[in-house]
């Protein structure tokens, strides 16, 4: 019987391709599908991530986003297609393979009656099987609290922690075991902007001295764009857009916005360098100039005009900065 056929016999799951992953690939997704019942929720996805990388994965509610992250942490069946998590396809991922992942979800259970400081501690053993020479496992809790900032909460219990230091407290169970991959929920639910900021400079140290691939759900744009190496959008079932947000932006327009107001009348103008036409601008007017403003296409510009783009079926080239606003 050929590997396939094997696999599909095992699993009732379906391989797009016989393909082995790429090696330095931590996620490789290729022609994934899910279907409900007669509906089909998942209809193609293919994309990768690489070790420490940051992916936002966007998408509006009910595009696939739960049902893709739950696939790759290997909590539901796909109907289709080939998925690589880790090096493991994770419809077959055991207790080591799972040691690897940390998942930070919008809910959370309640350990009210525990302290903080045995909390972590508790679900820091779970990862002493699992350590090797190589990943120090599981971190050291006065460590991990100092990280997430709840050093001073050590010693009190869960139910006492404001919403704010719950979230932090999801955050350390899920990096608690150091993982190689770390799912993040909606993760700043709830910070306040100190909070918030605080959280992003973990990511920016998890990815970059730890090379902590990090996959990412979020609804905040603004945090998506401050935080994300590469996002995806998904709609109608398929990833429709893969980039930076500054290469996501030029596929919306390629031109910057500048308006301005001289003599008390208001121009408008569309400029391929926005920089070298408001040089320009000043060299020609001087101080006439008043009111400036450079705006190019944001990530919610992009955002909802691939979106609109795709719920709606148009067809044709990508649309223009500023269409999703007519």
């Amino acid at each position: 019987m050929a590997v396939e056929q094997r696999f599909e016999a095992d699993t009732g799951v379906r391989p797009s391709s016989s393909r082995p992953p790429s090696a330095d690939a931590v996620i490789e997704v290729r022609d994934l599908r899910m279907r409900y019942g007669s509906v089909d929720v998942l209809k193609g996805v293919d994309f990768a991530a690489r070790r420490g990388e940051v992916l936002a994965l966007l998408g509006p509610n009910g595009a696939g986003k739960t049902t893709t992250i739950e696939i790759l942490e290997g909590f539901r069946m796909r109907s289709a297609g080939a998925v690589s998590v880790l090096g493991v396809d994770p419809a077959h991922g055991d207790e080591r393979w799972r040691a690897g992942l940390g998942v930070v979800l919008q809910s959370w259970r309640d350990h009210g009656k525990w302290r903080v400081g045995e909390l972590l501690d508790h679900f820091g053993r779970y990862y002493r099987p699992y350590s090797t020479g190589a990943v120090e496992r599981p971190r050291d809790t006065a460590e991990l609290m100092d990280v997430v900032g709840l050093a001073e909460h050590a010693g009190k219990r869960v139910q006492t922690l404001s919403g704010g230091q719950r979230r932090r407290l999801d955050v350390a169970i899920g990096i608690v075991g150091r993982p190689e991959l770390l799912f993040l929920d909606e993760p700043t639910a709830g910070f306040d902007p100190e909070a918030r900021r605080d959280f992003h400079d973990l990511v920016h140290r998890l990815s970059d001295l730890e090379d902590t691939t990090i996959l990412l759900t979020t609804h905040d744009l603004d945090e998506a764009e401050k935080l994300a190496d590469r996002i995806l959008i998904l709609a109608q079932g398929r990833i429709v857009a893969d980039g930076s947000a500054d290469q996501l932006a030029r596929r919306v327009s390629r031109d910057t916005e500048v308006r301005w107001t001289r003599g008390g009348e208001r121009f408008v103008h569309s400029a391929a360098d926005g920089t070298g036409f408001v040089r320009e601008l000043f060299a020609q007017y001087g101080d006439e100039i008043a009111d400036l403003e450079v705006r190019r296409a944001t990530l919610e510009d992009v955002y909802m005009a691939m979106v609109h783009r795709h719920e709606t079926g148009a067809a044709g080239g990508e649309p223009g900065f500023g269409e999703e606003n007519r």
